[in-house]
């Protein structure tokens, strides 16, 4: 399954809003346990719109050598831990090297619908708040050793420094375990190509079980390891940041118990179905897309934007529009009321970095973004995990 995310690294805006740690909701010193603050603001750069930051620490496996890493984004639409090697500090050489079965390093091409990260893959204990993920496999983002091979650079352009990726690191915490699955399992030309084997700087796709790829963090927490929950206020307008709970665990403690959320099962591709205008589109939810992205101006009947915001729609006034979406093989729908706003006019506001009504095109699909977060209790259900509300994958609002 293919890894989103839209960035907008491209589009500078001026001022810094700050990260500030919220409370749980909850008064069990369990729950508390289960509990980081989350927040959107600038980003290390400064200039990210709509993005959801939380602080990571990776350690030398077994050890407590360790490096503390602010500004990670969080993804709900990819799986596992990619970190910058520049704000690894020094411990990132102390990492071990993932070596295939012919003795070689493996490094992966992780792939975004814009662009790519490459790296090596190496284990870590991962450590988020106070849960701990121990030696797992993690991507560190790094070109510098093994340059990115032709075949990597074909799929996207090469996300490979702070000014680039506009974050430290991606946290992905999707349903899924493994990053790539079954398909980078096998070999042949349906393997997607994520992985390979590196003999100094010549590097060739290779097979990778499921076991050794990347892992989604979440899922290798002693104790609640079956899910997340995603807690934003609502968010009226644009402002400088907007403060939020990342909750382990779904049923497990006193604060992150489904209650009433209706659940959404995926298809086989990890998709939703979300109606529109009468006619059906595949849909996700995903904190790593800074905007509802969904088809285009013919079916949306919104105008695009001009440079240098193109990408995103900048309708004249706001638009008011609604969408439903259901489970994939049938069961819970739920009417969504959005409203598109003018990229153009919200992101000359000097010194905000929230945008609730930030969208753009998405031909053929609907990327429910961070902007859908705000306001809601959002859960997303690990495969093949139990839950009061059911066994993983799902996400349920």
């Amino acid at each position: 399954m293919s890894n989103r995310r839209f960035t907008t690294t491209s589009l500078t805006i001026l001022a810094a809003g700050s990260l500030i740690a919220c409370g749980s909701g909850s008064s069990s010193s369990n729950a508390a346990a289960n509990t980081v603050a989350i927040a959107v603001n600038g980003g290390p750069n400064n200039n990210y719109a709509n993005g959801v930051f939380a602080t990571v620490s990776v350690c030398v496996a077994g050890t407590s050598t360790c490096q503390t890493i602010p500004d990670v984004l969080v993804d709900t639409g990819s799986f596992g831990l990619r970190i910058l090697s520049s704000a690894m500090g020094t411990i990132a050489g102390s990492l071990s090297q993932q070596k295939g079965s012919n003795g070689n390093p493996v490094f992966e091409c992780a792939q975004f619908v814009d662009s790519v990260l490459w790296g090596p893959v190496k284990t870590a204990d991962v450590q988020i708040g106070a849960q701990k993920a121990a030696g797992i496999p993690v991507q560190i983002v790094d070109a510098s050793s093994v340059p990115v091979p032709s075949g990597c650079k074909a799929i996207g352009p090469a996300e490979e420094d702070l000014t680039s990726l506009g974050a430290n690191g991606i946290l992905g915490i999707g349903f899924f375990i493994a990053d790539c699955g079954n398909a980078c399992a096998t070999s042949g030309s349906s393997n997607p190509g994520f992985y390979y084997s590196c003999a100094a700087s010549s590097c060739s796709v290779t097979t990778q079980a499921t076991s050794v790829q990347v892992q989604n963090p979440v899922a290798a927490f002693a104790q609640d390891n079956n899910g997340v929950l995603i807690e934003f206020p609502a968010a009226a307008s644009t402002a400088p940041s907007l403060n939020g709970s990342l909750i382990f665990g779904i049923g497990t403690q006193s604060n992150n118990s489904t209650g009433a959320a209706q659940v959404f099962k995926p298809d086989n591709f990890g998709n939703l179905v979300t109606t529109f205008k009468a006619k059906q589109y595949s849909g996700f939810l995903d904190t790593g897309s800074n905007g509802y992205f969904f088809l285009d101006s013919t079916l949306t009947g919104l105008t695009d934007c001009p440079s240098p915001e193109t990408g995103f729609y900048c309708p004249a006034s706001p638009a008011n529009l609604s969408a439903t979406n259901a489970s994939a093989p049938g069961g819970a729908n739920n009417t969504v009321n959005f409203t598109i706003g003018n990229a153009s006019q919200m992101l000359s506001s000097s010194g905000d970095f929230v945008f609730p009504n930030l969208g753009g095109p998405n031909p053929g699909s609907f990327d429910w973004g961070l902007p859908f977060f705000f306001g809601r209790k959002v859960f997303v259900a690990i495969e093949g995990r139990s839950t009061p509300s059911g066994a993983g994958p799902f996400w349920a609002y």
